[in-house]
């Protein structure tokens, strides 16, 4: 019996991995699947008994128990008590659509386009680049490698495994706020120099999301909205999809001109003004005291909104980070953004909006409508980590390690190139500007470089007739891999200035 047809092939098609995280059965199972469905076991095909399955495979009985059990409970076998367990092949439940004789390869085709015209939006083509090279380059981007998976695996069962999350998602009371809310009001109390209360703030999946919720609420068509000279793409993007007249203002090294703002524009002529709170983007220079004060005292004076993004808080490396505008803000005139998580996994990173209690009531209608469901194990994970302060332990942990990634980039920066670039260590964040003297053709450097397996993205080069400029991003690389990749830099930097 055992040399039969059927054990021969079982035999041959079914390899398992022990070691793997996937349980045994569960990959003699898969398997057997694949098989059917390829076609090598038949409709009606008799399996070999436990016994006999158990022997040919060398596994224990129980698995091939298992195994066959499982294949029942997905409709794939029929198990008949005293004569054995017989192939099934499930029928499709759904009919096929009958075509007319000189249109049925269409009908068994899908379409490539519509039938019908809709609106395309070019503001929102997507940026991102694709390459097999081995070293790609972002605008400051945090390190997945450092994410605790052993931790956050206990930390995840222990939320799942949590009695109290039924109840939360079948809460319907209007008064009450969530753990979470709670948590991360306290969190941006104490770290951030707030004094909010939960009907002050509203999570988000993202910053993005959080700047699209606003931006709705905020913008009408060919309202003014003012923005650094350089600046975030993505904002941008967000701004001219709403219908924004986008104006650029100066930006030196004290960050955003507000002189500029007071000389060229006029009360009721704008509608926000978005400015990043810590480290301008992509330059890194930092708002002056000064001139956050100044800025909201004009706010004040000519009736426009602050959108303030505080994008890179978690990252800062030297001395303290400046707190929020709006902590000053006594006036209702700042909108805060912000993330909560950076140093975990993407999954578990959280975008928030912290305003006036009006305003974040039409966001949370907003909100509703794009992500009502939310995501409650996220949040029961978040809440611990702020309740027991594993939070705050990874942000330190990993700040050490950015500050020891930063001071050496900027070591090799110096080392390689030798007073051909300039750049100024920043006090925080992901990534450093760095600034080509004489210029050079940007482009031509990111085609050269990607020769020797490295993706310079266009989307962090800056180059006009007064900028020649790249903000690179080293968070994601460790210390052997910023080495590599700034002297590919310099082979490709060499390759196009002796040409």
């Amino acid at each position: 019996m055992k040399d039969s047809p059927v054990n021969l092939l079982l035999k041959e098609l079914i390899h398992f991995d022990k070691s793997s995280a996937t349980s045994v059965y569960i990959q003699i199972s898969q398997q057997i699947i694949n098989a059917i469905q390829r076609g090598y076991l038949k409709e009606g095909m008799a399996l070999p008994g436990t016994r006999v399955f158990s022997q040919l495979l060398n596994i224990h009985r129980n698995t091939a128990v298992a195994v066959y059990d499982e294949l029942a409970s997905q409709g794939w076998v029929e198990i008949i008590p005293n004569k054995g367990t017989f192939i099934l092949v499930p029928k499709p439940k759904t009919a096929s659509i009958k075509a007319r004789s000189n249109k049925i390869n269409d009908a068994y085709s899908y379409p490539k386009t519509t039938g019908f015209p809709f609106q395309t939006s070019f503001h929102l083509a997507s940026t991102q680049e694709f390459s097999e090279t081995k070293y790609v380059l972002n605008d400051g981007q945090p390190d997945l490698r450092l994410h605790p998976i052993h931790e956050f695996s206990k930390w995840y069962g222990t939320s799942m495994k949590r009695k109290s999350l039924i109840s939360k998602w079948n809460n319907t009371s209007k008064n009450s706020y969530s753990t979470f809310e709670n948590q991360l009001c306290n969190f941006l109390n104490a770290t951030r120099g707030f004094h909010i209360k939960p009907t002050n703030l509203i999570s988000t999946r993202s910053t993005e999301m959080s700047l699209y919720i606003i931006s709705q609420l905020l913008i009408r068509k060919k309202d003014v909205v003012l923005v650094g000279n350089l600046s975030n793409y993505n904002a941008n993007m967000i701004f001219q999809e709403a219908g924004a007249n986008i104006k650029t203002i100066p930006i030196d090294e004290n960050g955003l001109d507000i002189n500029y703002i007071e000389k060229h524009f006029t009360k009721g002529k704008i509608r926000c003004v978005y400015v990043c709170s810590n480290r301008d983007y992509p330059t890194t220079n930092t708002l002056s005291a000064e001139r956050r004060l100044q800025l909201l005292q004009l706010a004040k004076k000519y009736q426009f909104a602050i959108i303030e993004d505080d994008f890179d808080y978690d990252f800062q490396l030297d001395g303290s980070a400046m707190l929020p505008m709006a902590v000053s803000d006594g006036n209702g005139m700042v909108i805060y953004l912000g993330k909560l998580g950076q140093s975990l996994f993407p999954s578990f990173q959280t975008g928030f909006v912290v305003a006036p209690e009006n305003l974040i009531s039409e966001a949370k209608n907003y909100l509703q409508m794009l992500d009502k469901q939310g995501d409650l194990i996220q949040e029961q994970v978040l809440s611990e980590l702020i309740y027991e302060g594993e939070i705050h332990r990874l942000l330190k942990k990993n700040s050490i390690i950015y500050k020891q990634r930063r001071d050496y980039a900027c070591e090799c920066f110096k080392r390689y190139f030798n007073g051909s670039i300039q750049f100024k260590k920043p006090s925080g964040g992901l990534a450093i500007w760095i600034e080509f003297n004489p210029s050079i053709s940007l482009i031509q450097l990111s085609e050269e470089v990607a020769k020797i397996d490295v993706l310079l993205p266009k989307t962090i080069l800056y180059q006009d007739k007064n900028t020649c400029a790249i903000r690179f991003g080293f968070g994601h690389l460790n210390e052997e891999e910023i080495e590599i990749v700034i002297s590919k830099l310099k082979l490709a930097y060499d390759t196009i200035t002796k040409s």
